[in-house]
């Protein structure tokens, strides 16, 4: 990508209907963000629809700003009441909340905020870099390559996020079913839809998911949510010397581990965030000052960094291979295809003014999401009191809204009401949304590949070295997820082996 593109990108960002899209952007993704149990996949699903109207800088635009301001709304949440807006936010949660008892709300949520706005800088240039490389190395992929590809990240999205592999693998065999009801590509016959006419349409991604993630997160917190809040205030958004120079060293390392490890299928923000919190915090404790618990500024810094690092992560094997690495990216792919664009090599050859632009955005909107969200603290805690009750009802109703709007069809609204109503059944049976939402997405381009490569050659699997590769890694992901399993279950059973032998 050379600087006249990237310069282009940039002038073509830099206008002010552009800018003006980006500030509601980040400012609806943080209003979701900050609503407990709602998160930037919820936004970026309840928006989806609207960004449809636009064009696909100003939508994929648009759909970026709300996911930074979703994971920034979590945290601050976290911080100020002790309430994670979503999982990647618990460590702020852990070691900000004691800040805030001490009236140090402000600093912390300044460092949340910096150490997010530096990675998602640091990330956007790593995107700039190694994309167009791995898509120079893509172009030698073919079917066999591909389908190896999206047979390893099926694999380590099911064995690495949802904690079983068996459920995890059976949810995404469930995603990758659901994708094929309707007519064949190919030969087009109906598949799966039991003579309905109607099911011969298919399911549409936009209704699917808006139901999995807008419908049913909030059916799933309006059964679970019944706290009351108070406001606590925020103080001086200025840290001291010792907190900054204290929360340097944990945001640069948390930029980099969260941006390599992003690039991994399965990998996503909340488990980046995690492993960073305890890289952080078993640093601290060998060094004898471990404040972690008591409101360590370090735990802060390094995980919301290593969160937001991680999400620029992800659109590198986005963009390059046409691959998501999580839900949110899943949702971003599917806006792609929306607008007939095909993430792959070509998106940084034949459509390089508009990755250009996509990149510019990023910058822009992490830029915004700083200027903006610091000003706004006491509004959006004020926002996170707004009883759910209240709340979660007229974001159905504006969920049920964008389903109809994308092909005007009352069967995607009783669609999306349906996975609404099967995630709130999937979440209580502990059964993992990640595989199915992947294995859904992913279904077409998996059963194209598969059919493509049988027919190139019947064994086509010995023959191809970089499909071998994707097989043994697949592999390798299996037996990682089987051990821990055993290693989880063994650990689960000693303290009960020790308590009958005291008895």
């Amino acid at each position: 990508m050379t600087p006249d593109v990237i310069l282009a990108g940039f002038a073509a960002i830099l206008t002010p209907e552009r800018l003006a899209i980006a500030f509601l952007g980040c400012f609806a993704g943080t209003f979701f963000g900050v609503l407990p149990g709602l998160g930037p996949v919820t936004a970026i699903a309840v928006l989806f629809p609207i960004t449809t109207y636009l064009d696909p800088v100003s939508g994929i635009l648009m759909l970026a700003a709300v996911y930074y301001g979703g994971m920034y709304g979590g945290s601050t949440t976290a911080i100020l009441l002790n309430i994670p807006g979503e999982v990647s936010s618990l460590p702020a949660a852990l070691e900000g909340y004691p800040l805030t008892k001490r009236g140090r709300a402000g600093a912390a949520l300044a460092t949340a905020a910096v150490s997010s706005f530096v990675a998602g800088v640091v990330g956007t240039i790593g995107v700039m870099i190694i994309g167009p490389t791995l898509a120079r190395v893509a172009l030698a992929f073919g079917p066999p390559e591909q389908f190896g590809l999206i047979l390893f990240a099926l694999t380590a999205i099911s064995g690495l996020v949802a904690g079983s592999l068996v459920k995890g693998l059976a949810m995404a065999v469930l995603g990758i079913l659901l994708s094929i009801v309707g007519y064949d590509a190919i030969s087009g016959a109906q598949v799966m839809t039991f003579g309905s006419w109607t099911l011969a349409q298919g399911f549409s991604v936009v209704p699917v998911m808006i139901g999995l993630f807008g419908i049913g997160e909030i059916l799933k917190t309006l059964v679970q949510r019944n706290a009351d809040v108070k406001v606590p205030a925020v103080g001086s958004l200025l840290p001291t010397r010792d907190e900054r120079r204290a929360a340097v060293g944990p945001t640069v390392r948390g930029t980099f581990q969260g941006f390599f490890l992003g690039l991994i299928p399965g990998m996503l923000p909340s488990i980046t965030s995690f492993l960073n919190y305890s890289w952080e915090r078993r640093r601290a404790e060998r060094r004898g000052n471990s404040q972690f618990g008591k409101g360590a500024i370090q735990g802060i810094a390094g995980p919301e960094a290593a969160n937001n690092g991680a999400a620029m992560g992800g659109f590198v094997p986005l963009f390059s291979l046409g691959i998501p690495t999580g839900p949110s990216m899943a949702l971003i792919l599917a806006a792609l295809l929306v607008y007939g664009l095909v993430p792959g090599p070509m998106l940084f050859t034949q459509e390089a003014e508009f990755t250009a632009g996509v990149l510019a955005s990023f910058l822009v909107a992490n830029v915004i999401l700083l200027v903006l969200n610091l000003p706004l603290v006491g509004l959006w805690a004020k926002i996170a009191k707004v009883p759910f009750s209240i709340m979660g009802p007229i974001v159905i109703v504006c969920c049920l809204i964008g389903s109809l709007l994308e092909r005007n069809s009352m069967f995607d609204v009783g669609v999306c009401a349906a996975f609404g109503f099967i995630a709130l059944l999937l979440d209580r049976a502990k059964l993992p949304l990640a595989p199915l939402v992947m294995g859904f997405i992913l279904g077409p381009s998996f059963q194209e590949t598969m059919r493509q490569s049988f027919t190139m050659s019947p064994t086509f699997f010995v023959e191809r070295p970089i499909f071998m590769a994707f097989a043994l890694a697949a592999a390798a992901t299996v037996v990682f997820a089987i051990l821990r399993a055993v290693r989880t279950a063994r650990a689960q059973r000693a303290p009960a082996q020790v308590a009958l032998v005291r008895q």
